[in-house]
């Protein structure tokens, strides 16, 4: 199974870092889709399906920390699992992001081995090219 994942950021050039990041660390990810700030991010999620939200903290119009709380308030965002990767790094900050409902957090700079082993713990073991299959029908008896 491979996962979309909603890439929030109000930098072009880190949310590009992130999906390079991701796509370097071997984890399954079908698409991503990308958003400036949480407010823009709420929208993207009524367009299409994620099974993740990869958010920064520090944003305009509306921060990491409020994203998360606008999606718990939803009966069907509440369920997507949220990683912050922020250069936010006081231990006062990490525990209200985990207490508001983030999943996981890492701090910037981040390696592609630790944005694989955050991804693992949350959704699970995924390799890039998990859930194809290249095996013919022919067997198959309908």
């Amino acid at each position: 199974m491979s996962v979309n994942i909603l890439v929030v950021d109000d930098s072009i050039p880190m949310r590009s870092v992130i999906i390079r990041t991701i796509k370097s660390s071997g984890f399954g990810a079908a698409s991503f889709v990308e958003a400036n700030n949480g407010k823009e991010a709420l929208d993207k999620m009524k367009d299409d399906w994620l099974d993740l939200v990869v958010t920064d903290y520090n944003m305009p119009e509306m921060d990491g920390m409020t994203l998360i709380q606008e999606m718990k308030k939803d009966s069907i965002f509440k369920e997507i699992p949220v990683l912050v990767v922020t250069t936010e790094g006081s231990q006062e900050k990490i525990e209200e992001f985990i207490e508001k409902g983030a999943s996981g957090y890492i701090k910037k700079p981040f390696t592609p081995e630790l944005i694989r082993q955050k991804l693992t713990e949350i959704l699970g073991e995924m390799e890039e090219d998990e859930g194809f299959s290249d095996d013919s029908d022919d067997d198959l008896d309908f």
